[in-house]
């Protein structure tokens, strides 16, 4: 299928500026953001007083390492309100995180910001392939959840024609693509496969829907799962990276015409990769933890603010900025069984490896007295339902096994055993382990 590589001008010029250029734009950017939440945020003098420095003592970009972290449990110690940087009544609009491991963390937005987020969102959908007049459908949930305006807002900026149909709905979804025949999808690729499911359970052909593009995020996926989506549905898979507390989707989005790891838009986010547990800065191609300084947000200014996602940090390619590797998890995900450490993109990369499998997988724990035990549960594609699903299971084993080094049960089901998700992020583990 044809790329839509950028013409010369469709570019902004920061995105094809010298490293020099970019790092005294994030020089000046950092130093005013330093301040800004310094005097404005009682929890970041509180902070920064009590590791014994002064926004005066960033004269580099190396200096920001001598700053303290932000971590969700600040967001949350200072509910809802306390960590603006604004009076309230500038803030024109909050979103939150579910909150279903405690308080939610709530994020605030001056005008400033929501257009800055557009911007950048707008930016992310080009990189993506898409052009003023592409029709996008908008499949991220709305509400709470920054996906579903934030790509909103983006596409309109980028002068696209939006359908906003949120979550769920998948028989709605399908007869929406065929009706209005979009470009672009905006969707999480969990629930991409669910559509590209509903396309088939109905004797239709995904291979032959509009879309030419899916722009997929708010959850971890590997290139196993790209080639995948790919060839089903004959489309570009592009990644969206993106976290509420940093600003949401756009904080880093895949060139289509590389597709080799989101590309961190640096002008708005510093970006630092840490040891977990050191918090040591570690060099670029250095596996770590992604941490985040925001540049340019006026309601809710982020210092080095911990995202637990695990990932490099790349050199530049399509663009002038530094790309992230896949995420191969969470330091909060990842799961100790035995003294092995498990995450689940490891588990989706050996499943999508046979071919008879679909995407679609869960890993179960539990505890049997002191050990731990863990089930994989998988599902044969349609057309192989009447294969041998215990010897899929016994070579699925076998890999997870000799590839990983922990010793589960697998549990390969008829087509449609897993239940699917509908709205937001795919439930990919469940921890029945007493707490």
């Amino acid at each position: 299928m044809p790329v839509k590589t950028p013409r010369p001008g469709e570019l902004e010029p920061i995105e094809t500026a010298s490293r020099d250029e970019l790092q005294a734009l994030q020089l000046e950017r950092l130093k005013w953001t330093l301040q800004h939440a310094y005097d404005h945020v009682p929890h970041y003098k509180r902070a920064f007083d009590e590791q014994g420095v002064h926004p005066s003592d960033c004269k580099s970009l190396a200096d920001l390492a001598k700053f303290p972290f932000t971590t969700k449990a600040d967001l949350r110690a200072n509910y809802p309100f306390g960590m603006f940087a604004v009076p309230r009544e500038k803030v024109v609009r909050v979103h939150a995180s579910s909150g279903t491991t405690g308080k939610p963390t709530v994020v605030g937005y001056t005008q400033g910001d929501i257009d800055r987020w557009a911007d950048l969102v707008a930016r992310s959908i080009r990189a993506s392939g898409g052009r003023a007049g592409d029709i996008v459908q908008v499949a991220y949930g709305y509400g709470l959840f920054t996906g579903g305006l934030g790509a909103h807002y983006g596409a309109e900026r980028l002068g696209c024609t939006v359908v906003p149909i949120s979550g769920g709905q998948t028989e709605k979804q399908v007869q929406l693509i065929e009706d209005f025949r979009p470009d672009i999808i905006m969707v999480t690729p969990s629930y991409m496969q669910v559509i590209i499911e509903e396309f088939m359970r109905q004797g239709k052909d995904p291979r032959a829907m509009s879309i030419s593009v899916g722009i997929f995020g708010a959850e971890p996926w590997t290139e196993e799962m790209r080639r995948e989506i790919e060839a089903d549905a004959a489309l570009d898979a592009v990644d969206i990276y993106g976290l509420s507390e940093v600003m949401g989707p756009g904080v880093a989005n895949e060139c289509i015409e590389t597709k080799d790891g989101p590309v961190i838009w640096e002008d708005h986010f510093y970006p630092e990769i840490i040891d977990p547990d050191t918090g040591a800065v570690l060099p670029d191609g250095s596996e770590g933890e992604l941490v985040f300084t925001t540049l340019t947000k006026e309601a809710l200014p982020v210092i080095r603010y911990r995202t637990r996602d695990l990932t490099r940090l790349l050199p530049p390619t399509a663009r002038s900025m530094r790309r992230m590797g896949k995420i191969v998890g969470r330091s909060d995900d990842m799961l100790i069984i035995r003294g092995v450490n498990l995450f689940p993109t490891q588990i989706e990369e050996l499943v999508l490896r046979q071919p008879q499998l679909c995407g679609q997988y869960q890993i179960v724990v539990t505890r049997e007295g002191l050990l731990d035990e863990v089930l994989v549960r998988c599902e044969v594609a349609p057309e192989h339902r009447n294969i041998d699903r215990d010897a899929i299971g016994r070579a699925l084993q076998h890999d997870i096994k000799s590839l990983i080094g922990v010793s589960t049960r697998v549990d390969i089901g008829l087509p449609d055993s897993i239940e699917r998700t509908l709205v937001g992020k795919a439930r990919r583990v469940v921890d029945r382990r007493p707490k």
